[in-house]
């Protein structure tokens, strides 16, 4: 599955399987830069390899794997630059997972367009909302999600690092189509 009409060239972005070598890489740079900063706001350093890897070893090996997610990748030109994971909560509810994109590739239109196609492929599983959690500390993440539309809503999880919650209405046409997709 292609989304390069989310993104500009040369970015583009597609699904690719959760333990992949790309996917893992990025997944271990994700998680490294948000317990980097969790650790530094909060206890004044860096997350040790111990830290990280236990993080790590906690995620589910199937939460973003069809039939009930999803990953993709975003690349520039050659190069791994992202990812989002795709995850279904129910029927019509869709959550977003690590979204990332790496720091040399930041501010050139990918964080935005790997939403966008995050957003098309849960509207494509009927999904008729999704959501998110994150931290307030990530603001750059709250600024990218709530210029998107996202509004905050209640608590859906017990997560203790999650702070806000966060959902938008996905706005599908007949049949499922959702405007500027390709029929």
């Amino acid at each position: 599955m292609s989304q390069t009409a989310a993104l500009r060239p040369p970015w583009t972005v597609a699904a690719e399987p959760w333990g992949s070598p790309d996917a893992r890489a990025l997944l271990r740079d994700y998680y490294t830069e948000v317990a980097d900063r969790y650790f530094e706001l909060h206890e004044g350093r860096r997350a040790t390899p111990e830290e990280i890897a236990e993080g790590l070893a906690e995620y589910p090996d199937d939460h973003l794997t069809p039939p009930h997610g999803l990953l993709l990748v975003a690349r520039y030109g050659d190069a791994v630059a992202g990812c989002a994971g795709v995850r279904m909560l129910d029927e019509r509810t869709a959550e977003l997972k690590q979204m990332f994109v790496r720091v040399p590739y930041r501010g050139q239109g990918g964080a935005g367009g790997l939403l966008t196609a995050a957003e098309s492929a849960a509207a494509r599983r009927g999904a008729e909302r999704i959501r998110l959690d994150t931290r307030l500390d990530l603001v750059e993440a709250v600024a990218l999600y709530r210029r998107h539309g996202f509004t905050e809503i209640p608590r859906y999880h017990d997560d203790i690092y999650a702070e806000i919650f966060l959902e938008k209405r996905l706005d599908a046409g007949p049949g499922g189509w959702i405007p500027g997709q390709s029929r």
